[in-house]
């Protein structure tokens, strides 16, 4: 192979590399060539197998930044199926082959960055395609906004039912103040109501006492004004002894 043809050969398997979402490798040593075509028929759009030559691919791999996770698989006649569609149906694709084939040894690869090894490969064919996820995932979240929904519209009963509830429940509690249960009385009475509490912010007794009388003030008045009338008095019975005893003397 000429110089420039090896030149495109490694860019046209970097390109691939790049623009593939997987690229896995295998051995297809005892193959015949009809058996080649219709390996590539089973893939279908999924993926393209192709016969390259471990240089080249080693050249390619490592341009395409991914030389470590290859370079060991890179040995004997290699092939590798370079993923476009679906990797969990080009993994399922390739198993299938395998096992009707078991010339073809799957090797391991690349698949989203990530190194794969041949079990794990194995593992990814056991899973739904993406399709039938994707499926699930819509039915999923179809059931759950039908549930939302329907929690949605329960909320006002529910609001309603819980209001109920704790009205009854407070009803049914004594009142801290009353001792009282939060029940209205039989006669209409509000339920609130406290006349020990209204009684003493009606009538004022201690206040109004000393506005009607003030017997503490009059009292000292009298007993001032009678002192002086009473003196004259004490006096004269004093002295009248004394005119007596003169004209006794006399």
């Amino acid at each position: 192979m000429a110089r420039s043809e090896k030149v495109a050969a490694v860019a046209e398997l970097t390109e691939r590399f790049q623009s593939s979402s997987g690229a896995v490798l295998a051995e297809y040593r005892g193959l015949t060539v009809a058996q080649l075509a219709e390996l590539r028929h089973a893939l279908g759009e999924q993926a393209t197998f192709s016969v390259v030559k471990n240089t080249l691919t080693k050249l390619a791999a490592a341009e395409a930044g991914i030389a470590t996770e290859l370079d060991a698989l890179l040995t004997g006649p290699s092939a590798i199926a370079f993923v476009k569609g679906d990797v969990v149906e080009a993994a399922r694709g390739l198993r299938d082959f395998a096992r009707a084939h078991p010339a073809l040894v799957i090797k391991g690869g690349v698949i989203d960055g990530k190194s794969m090894s041949p079990s794990e490969i194995e593992r990814l064919a056991e899973l739904e395609s993406r399709e039938v996820l994707l499926a699930m995932l819509a039915g999923a979240m179809k059931a759950s906004m039908t549930n939302a929904a329907a929690a949605l519209a329960a909320l006002p009963s529910q609001m309603a039912q819980l209001a109920g509830a704790l009205q009854a429940k407070r009803e049914a509690e004594p009142d801290a103040a009353t001792g009282q249960t939060g029940t209205a009385p039989a006669d209409g009475a509000p339920a609130d109501t406290a006349p020990a509490d209204t009684a003493p912010a009606d009538t004022a007794p201690a206040d109004s006492a000393p506005a009607d009388s003030a017997p503490a003030d009059t009292a000292p008045a009298d007993a001032a004004d009678a002192t002086p009338t009473e003196t004259p008095k004490d006096e004269a019975v004093a002295d009248a002894p004394a005119a007596d005893q003169d004209q006794t003397e006399e």
